[in-house]
This record gives structure tokens, sequence and C-alpha cells, in this order.
């Protein structure tokens, strides 16, 4: 037992030794990636209990590199470290001699073909317009995307060019996406189970391809499968397990050492191994020590499982923990050489100047203000026009869905509202009046009033009693009830001759008495309106009629022809600018937030970006295509608000214009931060109907920001709507000019909000990596 310790503690110390002085140089030098020391505390949203912990990976270039393992064990969390995707907690990653993400290191970009877990492919493109995408964001030229795309297809024994992905079976979909991979030849082939729901002799011409390309092109390749045994042909597997590297060798290595007839049982043993020895950090190496040197009877009550530790009794290596291979019978290994299954380094090592720089390369000024690749751009704008062209019939509703709601607005709200029924109790006539006369004739006054009620489109409907009508207006029958005296022609003559000398009878039966149904705020006000409109155009007609002068009997109020808007102004003109802009921003956030989720969920974003493009780019390419639509939104909008149904406007059409299509571009960025900061279309259309009615309430368009609250109104002016609506109204029915502050607050506003949310979008795809 002793001396099986002190052998252990010797082994790791050498290990330790050899990892600390040779590990990196090598790495950098000759590897096509090297993970060392990698520790990553958090996985996948999809499984956040998947740890890197520890883990030491080294893929040789021109080599085929299984990774294996069960589901959750962390094998597309590494993969996405790998290719710069996720950061690690600690630890390095090297990758074709740089670091992921360094300037000039290729990665992401076009050095790695990548093929995900999910198809992560635009179902209404064909097979041919799927790869000239990716191969122009590869850099490719047409013509080359085509040779490759006729020999990807045979090869893959796909059906023909033209067929629509969505239109493919599962199996043709996956190889589609594994052509996608393979497209432009990239250095580093990294492939997330490529075989899935592939027919074995297909899978086998898989294998075989990958293991040509090794051998003639260079390519290194890391795939990770479910299908164990496949493997067979990768020159080196790791075996992976909890976040930790069971092992690292390669697949006759492995069958040989632990006496196995298949990857599956070695896999099985090293995994019964990594259960027992939980107690301290390198406990497979210390397992596997203890069942080689120690003697089979001690090593039997050690292990209860017995096979497994039976395995190990011929072996002359151990793989440790971290995938370094040790023979415990050789002496110490010299510096420069190590043992491994890697191809020796004195026959593949390049020239020292080979090395990777300790630093990033210098940027240039030019480089470092160029912010998209004209390749990426044409790519990415192709195919956000081509979706939209495919899926025309969407594409036509979200055009003209703000045409109609503007045309629903205009048509529905702002207009007087007419055929209000009035109940009536005419004790001068029972029933209806029937011809009036005209002129100066003081005869049935009341029903000369309720003629000139009856030209404001109401309908009046007599009662005999004044609890009928009144009872009328209780049942919700009428929304008014009128009630006249018997005498009243009489007595309102007498109040006209008698005038400031008239007394209180006389004034009381002259009256006309009300009762109203106000549960409805906007109808009353108007049938007030209409009442004492009604009557004032009765009396100045009698006065006019007997020649009496209209002061008698017009309000001593006057007001004269209004500085800004109509004489009599209308709910229209007043909401008009408010809804005009929140069609056009709220249609923005829905379009773009929609476009950007269906990318990220469906890991075409999550490809896009380990090619190279960037969130600047995505951005860019969104708002190029998003913005050709709300362009023609905008036009329509105020083509059918200003031509078509006559919406008050005293200004320039031209400021009109230029202030909805800022107001349209900052709700595309709304929309972008709204897909960045949710994970699904659920929540971002939560968080956009949650955001609409604040916005609606808050920001003028239904009641003025003056009668809301001191707090309320304080928060109203900082939201993206309230200061470019008054602007709009101002300019609409005042006529002002971008010179007016408040005007051209609401233009400065919408800016200020365009570069916080755009600034913010870029920010989150940036750094939030999954």
């Amino acid at each position: 037992m002793g001396t099986g310790g002190a052998q252990v503690i010797d082994l790791a110390e050498r290990r330790s030794h050899f990892v600390s002085q040779q590990s990196t140089v090598w790495s950098r030098r000759q590897q096509a990636v090297c993970v060392r020391r990698a520790y990553k505390r958090y996985g996948t949203t999809k499984n956040p209990n998947v740890i890197l912990d520890g883990l030491n990976m080294t893929v040789p270039k021109g080599c085929i590199y299984g990774l294996l393992g069960a589901s959750g064990c962390g094998k597309t969390t590494l993969l996405s470290c790998i290719v710069g995707r996720r950061r690690l907690n600690s630890g390095e990653i090297w990758v074709l001699g740089g670091k992921p993400g360094s300037r000039g290191s290729g990665v992401p970009g076009p050095r790695i073909g990548y093929m995900p877990q999910e198809i992560a492919l635009y179902g209404e493109f064909t097979i041919r317009e799927t790869m000239q995408y990716f191969g122009w964001v590869a850099g490719m030229e047409t013509k080359a995307i085509n040779e490759r795309v006729e020999f990807l297809v045979k090869f893959l024994q796909l059906p023909p060019a033209s067929r629509p992905v969505k239109n493919l079976s599962g199996g043709q979909q996956r190889r589609v996406s594994f052509a996608a991979a393979l497209l432009h030849e990239p250095e580093l082939l990294i492939l997330d189970e490529p075989t899935v729901g592939v027919d074995p002799l297909l899978r086998q011409n898989i294998w075989d391809h990958l293991v040509q390309i090794t051998k003639d092109s260079g390519t290194t390749v890391i795939i990770t499968t479910h299908y164990i045994d496949e493997t067979r042909q990768a020159h080196t597997i790791g075996l992976l397990r909890g976040g930790r590297m069971l092992a690292e060798e390669s697949p006759s290595a492995l069958l040989e050492k632990y006496q196995a007839e298949s990857l599956e049982e070695v896999f099985l043993k090293l995994s019964i191994l990594q259960n027992k020895g939980k107690r301290r950090r390198s406990s497979i190496l210390h397992d596997v020590t203890q069942a080689i040197v120690l003697p089979p009877s001690i090593a039997a009550q050690a292990d209860p499982v017995g096979e497994t530790n039976l395995a190990f009794d011929n072996s002359n290596e151990m793989s440790g923990e971290f995938g370094d291979n040790v023979n415990p019978t050789l002496p110490p290994p010299k510096l420069g050489r190590r043992v491994s299954i890697a191809p020796n380094p004195a026959e593949q090592s390049p020239a020292p100047d080979d090395l990777p720089p300790d630093e990033e390369p210098e940027i240039t000024l030019c480089e470092r203000l160029k912010l998209c690749k004209s390749n990426h751009m044409k790519a990415l704008v192709w195919k956000n026009f081509l979706w939209m062209w495919r899926n025309v019939s969407v594409m036509l509703f979200i055009i003209g869905l703000p045409v109609g709601q503007i045309i629903l607005f205009c048509l529905a709200i702002g207009k007087d509202p007419t055929g209000l029924h009035l109940a009536v109790f005419n004790q001068e006539k029972m029933d209806s009046c029937g011809p009036i006369a005209t002129g100066c004739n003081f005869e049935l006054l009341s029903c000369r009033f309720l003629n000139h009620l009856l030209s404001k489109q109401q309908v009046l409907d007599y009662f005999p009693s004044e609890a009928e009508a009144i009872g009328a207006v209780q049942k919700g029958h009428a929304w008014a009830a009128l009630e006249f005296a018997h005498n009243y022609t009489d007595v309102l003559k007498e109040r006209m001759d008698a005038g400031r000398y008239a007394d209180e009878w006389t004034v009381e039966e002259s009256n006309i008495n009300i009762w109203m149904d106000q549960s409805n705020q906007q109808i009353s006000l108007l049938l007030k309106r209409d009442l004492v409109n009604a009557f004032q155009e009765f009396a100045t007609e009698l006065a006019v009629s007997c020649n009496i002068t209209t002061q008698v009997v017009s309000t001593p109020i006057r007001f004269l022809n209004p500085i800004y808007g109509p004489v009599i102004p209308n709910f229209t003109d007043f909401a008009a600018p408010g809804v005009i802009l929140t069609i056009i921003f709220f249609l923005a956030v829905a379009l773009t937030s929609g476009a950007m989720l269906i990318e990220r969920n469906e890991g075409i974003m999550e490809r896009g970006l380990v090619s190279g493009i960037t969130g600047i780019e995505i951005l860019m390419g969104h708002v190029i295509c998003q913005f050709a639509i709300m362009l023609f939104q905008s036009i329509m909008v105020i083509v059918f608000a200003l031509i078509v149904f006559e919406v008050t406007n005293h200004g320039s059409v031209a400021w009109v214009a230029l202030l909805t299509i800022l107001t349209g571009l900052c709700g595309m960025c709304f929309g972008f931060f709204v897909s960045c900061i949710t994970d699904s279309e659920r929540n971002a259309t939560y968080l956009a109907m949650g955001s609409f009615l604040p916005i609606v309430m808050l920001c003028g368009i239904i009641w003025p920001v003056e009668g809301m609250h001191t707090i309320v109104k304080a928060i109203s002016f900082v939201l993206p709507l309230t200061l470019s609506t008054e602007s709009l109204r101002c300019i609409l029915a005042r006529g002002w000019e971008i010179t007016k502050p408040t005007v051209y607050f609401g233009f400065f506003s919408t800016l200020v909000w365009i570069v916080i949310f755009l600034t913010s979008s870029i920010l989150l795809i940036k750094f939030k990596k999954g």
C-alpha cells in the first residue's frame, strides 16, 4: 500500500512538471486545438448543470478527433468555447494558433466549418440558395460555390439543389447542414452529431470522406456523436463525462489497454471508475494506478465490481483525468518529448517563427473604423430580402397592416356621435311636432327648438309623462330626457320681453329640464354641446326674424377665429399624430423582434456568428431590409391620413415624413433590443404588449400630458413617443417649422432613443454568449 501510494505521488509530480513545462509550447506550435485547465461553471441554457471542470484537451492538426459522451455531459458547451461563442471562467483555449476572438485568429471566421446540433437553416431557401449564402459569408465566388454544390449534392445523396429545405426529410436537412459546413473547405471542421438520422451506408461514406480530407488537405475534424463505435476511424477520441475528460487516446489503444471489445465497454468501465473515485480531484488517475500496481487480491477489495480492475492488469499506460498519457514503467519524459498518440513532434514540428504572437497584432485606424465586411453585408442583405420574397403573403400583410389600421382609425375615431336617442316629454305638444312655422312667429317654440336639435342627426322619442321619459334613460333606451312646460312658448316670450325684470317663476318655467346619462363622458360632452348649439341657433334665428339684435340672445362671451386649429375642433386631429407614430413604431417592433428571434432560436444567428459575422453586421443587415419595409409603410400611412382622409395639416409634409420614418427606425431598434434580452417569441410578445399600453396612455396620444399626475407626467417625458407625438402635433395643427423647440425636441428625443436601443442591442449580442 505504501509503495503504491508513493508511486502515485511521483507520477502526479512528473505529470504536473511535464504539463507545466511543455504543453503550452507544444500546443501553440503543433496542435489545431489546445484546451488547458478549462473550467466553466455554468453550461448551456438548456442544461445549466453542465460544468467543465479542469478539462485538458489536445487535437493534433490533420486528424479526426471524436468527442464522445452522453447527452448533457458538456460536448456542445466545449465546442461553443472552442469556436469563441462562450467564455471560460478560467483556463485557455488555442485554436489554429490563436485565441478565439482575437484579431487575426480567424476564429470565429471562415477558417472554421461549424455544424451545430440544430438544423440552423432557412426552410424557405433552396439547397443552392442555402449554399450560396454560406459561401458568400465565407468569401467564396459564386462560380466556386456552384461547383462545390454539385459535388456535395452528389456526395451526400441530396435531392436536386432547387428543392426547398423545408420540403426535405429530417435526415436530408441534416445533410444539407453538413454540406454547409464542408462548403468552403475549412482548416478546422467542427461537427456536432452530424450522423444523427443518417442511414448506415451514408454514415460510412461520410466517415470515409472525413478521413480523406484529413489525409489530402490536412483538415482537422472534431466530431461529436452518440454512436460511439462509429469513431473507430478517428485518430483520437476523447471520452467526456460530467464535464471531465475520462480518456484521450486512439480507439485501438483504448480497446487494447482496457481489454474491451467495443468503445462503449471502455466508456462504461471508465464511468464506473469515475463514480467510485469522486473523493478527490485526480480520482480516475488514482484508481487506475491503484488497479495496476496493487496485487489482485487488494485491488479486488478496492473494486467491488472486480471485472473493471481486471481489465487493467496487463496495461502499461494510464490515461489521466486531463487526457495526458503516462507510462509508469518509463522514466520521466525529457523536456521536449511527450508520450502521446499524436504524431511525432520531431516529424511535424513547424519552424519556431510559426509560433502565434503573444499579443494581438496592431490594427490600423481604417480597420477600426470598418464596421462591416462587404461580403458579409452582401450575404445578409440578400438573405433577408430573399426571405421576404419567399414569404410574400406575410410581407403583404405586414405592409398592408398599417394602411388598414390608419383607415380604421380615421373611420372610427374622432367623429361626432349621431343617432343618439333623446326622450322628450313636451307638455306643449304630446306627440311629434310636424311642420313648424318659420319667421317671427311665437307658436310652439318648443317644437321649433326640437327641429334644430333634429338637424344634429339625433333621434327624438316622445313620451306622455316625465316618469316614462326618465325611465327610458334609466333603462338605457335614451341618453337624455328633455321636459318642456305646458306654457313654454308664453313664458319664454315673456322672459324675452321682460329681460332683467323677469320674475323667478317666469325664468323657472321657461327653462328646459334635462336629465342625462353621463356614464360615457365623451358622449355626454358632445351631446351637451349639441343641445347648447341647437338652442343658440334657435334663439338667433328667432331674433333675426323679429328684427331683434342677436346680442340679446347670445352668451356674453365671444370666441373669435382660433389662432391654431379649426373653429370646431375634433378628436381625430388631436389623436392622429400619436396614432400614426404608434402604428409605425410598434409594427417595426413586431417585425424586427420576430425576425431576430426566429434566427436566434433556430440557431441560424449562432451559426452566422461562428462563421465570422459580427453582431453589428447582423443588425445592419436587418436595418437595411426592415427600413425598406418601414419606409413604404410610413409613406402609405401618411398618404391615407393626410390626403385620403384629410387630417388637418398646416405644416411641411417633409418634416412629417422624416419624423415618422425616424420613429419607425426607433421602433426597429427597440425590436432588436427586445429580441436580444428575451429568449423566445412568447416573451418578446409579452414585452411588446406590456410596453404598448403604457406608451399609449402616457405619451399624450389619447389624453393630454398636462392632465396627468405629476409623477406620471415626469415619467411620460422620458418615453420614446411623448416628445415626438407633441412635435408632430405642432407640425400638423400649428404649422410650426423645425426651428421651434417643441418641434426639434421631438426629433432629438427620437434620435437619442435610436442610439440607446441600437447600442444596447450591439452590446447584448457581443457579450451575451447564450
